[in-house]
C-alpha cells in the first residue's frame, strides 16, 4: 500500500488530490538528445537498463481515471502517455511530429487527408489499425460526452471518414483544413483499441509501458512493454504517485522516496539548484500565467471592465512576486514565442488613471469582485494577493477566495467571474479550438462569438501560411483588445530529480512530446 511505504508523506498531504492544470497544458516535446538532457554528462551518457522510477505528481483524488480521453491534469497526461499513443504529438517548437501516424498528405483542396499508420501493436499483441483510430476519434466526438479533444476534432467528418486499408485512413474534412497534423496531435486525442470502454481495471494501449495496478488518487504502476514500436523503455517499471502538496513532493525527493518530482516552486528551485543534493530542471517559459475573466456575466460582460483590468495589472510585479522572477511578462495573449503569435502588438503596461476612467464609463467606479484562487499551482495565491493590492489602487475591491485543490480546475470552469488560471504549452491553434470557440469544452472565459468562430474556420481553411498568419493575428488583436484572459506572465516549469536520474529532456515544454517522457529516462 502506498501509505504504508510513504508514512511521512501521508501526513503531509502526499495522498491528497489537487489539480495540475489541465488548462493549460504545458507542452514538452522534441526528441531528446544527450546535449539537452538532464545528467547526460561524461560517464552517464549511455542508458542503463532496469530499475523502477517513482515520479510524484499532483493528482485529482479518488475520481481519477486512466481513460486517456478524460486526461485533464498533468498527472493524467503522464499516465496516459505511458500507456497510450497519439497519431502525432507536439515537438519542442510545438510543431506536429509523427507518432502512430507514419505520414500524412492532403489533396489540393485540403478537404481530404490520407494518413498512413506505422507498424505498432497494442499490449495484447494486436496491431494498431485504422479501425482503432476511427473508433477512438468517434468516441471522443460523441456528443453525449465531454472529452477534452472533442473541439479539436470538430473539423473532421467522422461519419464520412473511412479506413482505406488496415493501416490507411482517409479523413474527410467538413471544410478545407490546412493544419490537420495539429488536430492529430491534439491534447487528449489518444488511440485506444476498437470497442474499449473500460480503462481503470486493465487498460490496453500501444504506449511504452503496460498496466500493472492503479489506485485512484494514490498510485499507478506500469511495466516496460518490450515490443513498443519506438523501442522498449530503459526502465523496468514506472510508478506515478500522487503528492498534492509541493512540500510533500520535495520531501519525498530529498528523502529518496521518489526519484522525480513534478512542478516545483521557484523558491524551491533556487534553494536546491547547483547544491548537488538533487537536480533542478528548468523548462523555460513553459507555463502561461494569468487571470480568467468570464465575459458572459457581470462585471466582465462589459468589455470596458475587462479593459480596465488589463490596465490595472503590473506584470513585472506579478512575475517578480508570484514567480520569484522565474519567468517573463505576458501581453494578454497566449503562446509567446510560438508560431502565429502576434508579437507586433505594443506591450501593455499599468495605467491606473485610464483604468479608473474605463470603470467610471462602465458605471463600476466602486467595483467589488471575487477572485478564485487555490494553492493548486505555484504562484496562484501570491498572484491573487498581489493583484488585489494593485486593483485597490484603481478603486477596485477584490475578495480573494481560496478554493479546494481537489476540485479547483473543475469548479472554475463555470462558477465565479474571475479566477487564477494557467496553461501549459500548446499551439495557438489548439488554445483557440479548446478554449475560445463557442463549443469549446474548457472555455474558462466564456468567450463565445460566432464571428470569432468563423475567423478560426477561415484560418484553418487557408492554405497559404502567410495569409493564415494574418487571420490568426486579426483574432489575437481582438483578444488583446477585449478578450477574457489577462495573461500577465510565462513561468519557467521546474522539475526535480534524483542525481541518478538521466535522460530527462530539458528542451521540452510541459505537455509536449518529451515532457514526462519516462520511456527515455534511465537510472544511472
Amino acid at each position: 500500500m502506498l501509505d504504508e511505504r510513504f508514512p511521512g508523506l501521508r501526513r503531509r498531504g502526499f495522498l491528497a488530490a489537487t489539480g495540475a492544470a489541465s488548462l493549460g497544458a504545458l507542452a514538452l516535446t522534441g526528441c531528446g538528445s544527450s546535449d539537452d538532457s538532464s545528467g547526460a554528462g561524461a560517464g552517464d551518457g549511455k542508458p542503463k537498463q532496469g530499475g523502477r522510477l517513482r515520479a510524484a505528481f499532483a493528482g485529482g483524488g479518488a475520481s481519477e481515471t486512466l481513460d486517456p480521453h478524460l486526461a485533464n491534469l498533468f498527472a493524467d497526461v503522464a499516465r496516459a502517455k505511458a500507456l497510450f499513443d497519439k497519431l502525432a504529438d507536439y515537438g519542442a517548437d510545438l510543431s506536429a511530429q509523427p507518432r502512430l501516424a507514419e505520414k500524412w498528405e492532403s489533396n489540393k483542396t485540403l478537404d481530404r487527408w490520407q494518413v498512413t499508420l506505422r507498424k505498432a501493436t497494442f499490449h495484447d499483441g494486436k496491431p494498431v489499425t485504422a479501425k482503432d483510430v476511427l473508433y477512438s476519434y468517434r468516441r471522443i466526438a460523441d456528443p453525449k460526452q465531454a472529452f477534452r479533444a472533442k473541439a479539436s476534432l470538430e473539423p473532421i467528418d467522422l461519419d464520412a471518414s473511412r479506413a482505406t486499408s488496415e493501416t490507411g485512413i482517409e479523413f474527410v474534412l467538413k471544410r478545407p483544413t490546412a493544419e490537420l497534423p495539429n488536430i492529430l496531435a491534439a491534447f487528449g486525442a489518444y488511440i485506444v483499441p476498437d470497442g474499449a470502454i473500460e480503462f481503470d481495471r486493465k487498460p490496453i494501449g500501444s504506449g511504452p509501458f503496460r498496466f500493472v495496478s492503479f489506485a485512484p488518487g494514490r498510485s499507478a504502476v506500469f511495466r516496460r512493454y518490450d515490443e513498443y514500436w519506438e523501442g522498449a523503455p530503459h526502465l523496468d517499471e514506472l510508478e506515478i504517485v500522487v503528492a498534492n502538496e509541493e512540500s510533500a513532493r520535495v520531501n519525498a525527493l530529498l528523502g529518496g522516496q521518489v526519484e522525480y518530482a513534478h512542478e516545483l516552486n521557484p523558491t524551491t528551485g533556487r534553494a536546491h539548484e547547483g547544491k548537488g543534493q538533487i537536480e533542478i530542471v528548468r523548462l523555460q517559459g513553459s507555463a502561461m500565467q494569468g487571470f480568467a475573466m468570464k465575459t458572459d456575466r457581470p462585471p466582465f460582460d462589459d468589455k470596458r471592465v475587462r479593459q480596465a483590468f488589463f490596465l490595472i495589472a503590473d506584470r513585472q510585479e506579478l512575475v517578480d512576486g508570484a514567480l520569484s522572477g522565474a519567468g517573463e511578462i505576458g501581453n494578454d495573449l497566449f503562446g509567446k514565442g510560438y508560431e502565429y503569435y502576434a508579437d507586433g502588438l505594443p506591450q501593455r503596461e499599468q495605467d491606473l488613471d485610464k483604468a479608473r476612467a474605463l470603470l467610471k464609463q462602465a458605471g463600476a467606479e466602486k467595483l467589488k469582485v471575487g477572485l478564485d484562487t487555490s494553492a493548486v499551482a505555484a504562484g496562484f495565491t501570491e498572484a491573487a494577493s498581489i493583484f488585489r493590492d494593485q486593483a485597490a489602487k484603481a478603486g477596485v475591491t477584490i475578495d480573494v477566495k481560496m478554493g479546494s485543490k481537489d476540485t479547483y480546475w473543475a469548479d472554475i470552469l463555470d462558477s465565479g467571474s474571475l479566477c487564477c488560471y494557467r496553461s501549459g504549452a500548446m499551439p495557438i491553434e489548439a488554445h483557440i479550438s479548446q478554449r475560445l470557440l463557442t463549443d469549446s469544452s474548457t472555455n474558462a472565459t466564456k468567450w463565445q462569438h460566432k464571428d470569432f468562430d468563423a475567423l478560426y474556420q477561415q484560418a484553418q481553411s487557408t492554405r497559404d501560411k502567410t495569409e493564415r498568419a494574418a487571420v490568426y493575428e486579426r483574432m489575437q488583436r481582438r483578444l488583446y483588445s477585449e478578450g477574457g484572459f489577462l495573461i500577465w506572465g510565462f513561468a519557467d516549469w521546474i522539475l526535480g530529480t534524483a542525481n541518478k536520474v538521466k535522460g530527462v529532456e530539458k528542451n521540452a515544454p510541459a505537455n509536449s512530446l518529451d515532457w514526462a517522457r519516462f520511456d527515455k529516462v534511465w537510472l544511472a
